[in-house]
């Protein structure tokens, strides 16, 4: 007669646990039926009339943001200076080592099919120009990758909280006749946005350097680990509206596409092969490489993702989307130590969708042009979309600058990025999912690979009489 009861408990504590979760997933298919049915049921919206419908997503997608350097700062610096030098060096290799596998990983399961399948072969593609394109394709590859070195060591930290550095070059049209891009006019200027690989190293720096000073840097270290704490409280009540956000993104988004039949066909064994290749890299790469550094699978982990990847595919951002994934690692129970500095970093270099994306794209691109290349050139494709995804600083359609990148190394025009653009945005979302998940598994991955270092350096720096409380892997003993 007790089991219908302790059934019954147990359904009712998995839905007050889960409730979140599951409004966010059914938000995003809530959004995206909305947005069909407004889209085929009526006439041309307007930008404006868009604009009304993706307002609500809009304030979700702002309030998220909003977060993003303060947390990214504290969460870095309070992580590091919590740990000794030996320990923070530790748990950056083993994080920066996964990184360079998966993305490397990524890059060749996306050259793989793209070679294996073709997908350029006889596509029928309608090209679209517009100003963002116009704007992106007049980039050089030497500027943004010396750009993304110069973002890396900011003279600002003030300004990097809203702005990057960035290399543009226009052509003097007094000289004739015109020039080759190389020999246009240069000048230094900043673009909106954060500069987060800037922000990045100068966490690691401060937090390196509160570490060293010890008892000297108590005081700052207490301050950061505060408002890291307060980040995520904020954290907590913003997630709430987080499926009623994610629900009008999708919505909206849907409904400005153009003619999603003529788009399919046009781009169909493309959209394929790359989500082929991101399916495959998260759900069979990872999986393999999680695997075998802790002996288990990760689908389990991936379900109480859910909420996160979610979100993650309705904001189209990581880094949007970074507090609710480190909410979400503390509450599966990872150290906040590990977790306040992998899912930062990993938010900003670490892009394995990203990468198999541009890989794809850029020789997709080269088979509908008809253009012959060779295992030589692959290589250099592999190199650069590895390095081009550094450079997407994990917010909305950044892969459109560093995709001319990619485009270069195969010595296809710029303007190629048209080609694809019609899809982009969907893939985007993807990809980003991919790239979310990516992060959180391997934050559960350096936990576990860093669990008896972390307890060692919690022996060594407990007091005496909690020496007594700890048990022989440091950590608590239960009476």
């Amino acid at each position: 007669m007790t089991r219908p009861k302790q059934d019954g408990g147990k359904f009712k504590a998995f839905m007050q646990e889960n409730v979140l979760t599951m409004a966010t997933v059914i938000g995003v298919f809530v959004g995206g039926l909305i947005g069909f049915i407004i889209k085929n049921s009526t006439g041309e919206w307007s930008k404006r009339e868009i604009m009304y419908i993706s307002f609500p997503g809009e304030i979700f997608l702002r309030m998220l943001k909003c977060l993003i350097v303060p947390l990214l700062v504290s969460s870095i610096t309070s992580a590091i200076g919590g740990l000794d030098l030996s320990m923070s060096s530790k748990i950056a290799t083993r994080a920066i080592t996964y990184y360079f596998v998966t993305t490397i990983s990524a890059v060749i399961l996306g050259i793989c099919l793209v070679t294996t399948l073709r997908p350029g072969q006889g596509a029928k593609i309608v090209e679209t120009q517009t100003e963002s394109i116009d704007k992106a394709s007049k980039v050089l590859t030497p500027d943004t990758l010396m750009d993304l070195v110069r973002n890396m060591f900011t003279d600002n930290i003030i300004q990097s909280t809203m702005f990057q550095h960035r290399t543009e070059i226009y052509e003097n049209t007094s000289i004739s006749p015109a020039q080759p891009m190389e020999n246009w006019e240069f000048k230094s200027a900043q673009r909106e946005g954060s500069n987060v690989l800037g922000l990045v190293m100068f966490s690691v720096i401060l937090g390196t350097t509160i570490g060293r000073m010890r008892e000297k840097g108590q005081l700052l270290q207490d301050f950061f680990t505060t408002l890291s704490e307060a980040m995520m409280t904020i954290t907590s009540w913003v997630i709430w509206i987080s499926p009623l956000g994610v629900a009008f993104l999708i919505a909206a988004k849907i409904v400005e596409m153009e003619s999603i039949a003529a788009t399919i066909q046009s781009l169909g064994w493309y959209f394929i092969t790359v989500m082929i290749g991101l399916f495959l890299h998260g759900f069979g790469t990872i999986a393999v490489i999680f695997f075998l550094g802790t002996r288990r699978l990760p689908y389990r982990y991936i379900a109480k993702l859910s909420q996160v990847l979610a979100t993650a595919f309705g904001t189209g951002s990581s880094s949007a989307t970074m507090p609710l994934t480190i909410k979400c690692l503390d509450n599966m129970g990872i150290d906040p130590r590990v977790t306040r500095f992998v899912i930062p970093v990993g938010a900003t270099i670490n892009m394995d969708g990203t990468a198999l994306y541009e890989a794809v794209a850029a020789l997709f691109i080269a088979q509908y042009r008809e253009m012959s290349y060779s295992f030589g050139t692959i290589v250099a494709v592999s190199i650069t979309a590895t390095a081009a995804s550094i450079g997407a600083a994990g917010i909305p359609q950044a892969g459109l600058v560093t995709m001319v990148m990619v485009l270069d190394t195969v010595g296809l025009e710029p303007k190629d990025v048209s080609l694809i653009i019609a899809v982009d945005w969907l893939l985007d979302r993807f990809r980003t999912t991919i790239n979310v998940m990516c992060d959180a598994l391997g934050t559960i991955l350096v936990n576990h690979l860093s669990k008896n270092d972390l307890a060692s350096v919690d022996r060594l720096n407990a007091e005496p009489h909690e020496l007594l409380e700890l048990g022989p892997n440091g950590h608590e003993m239960k009476e």
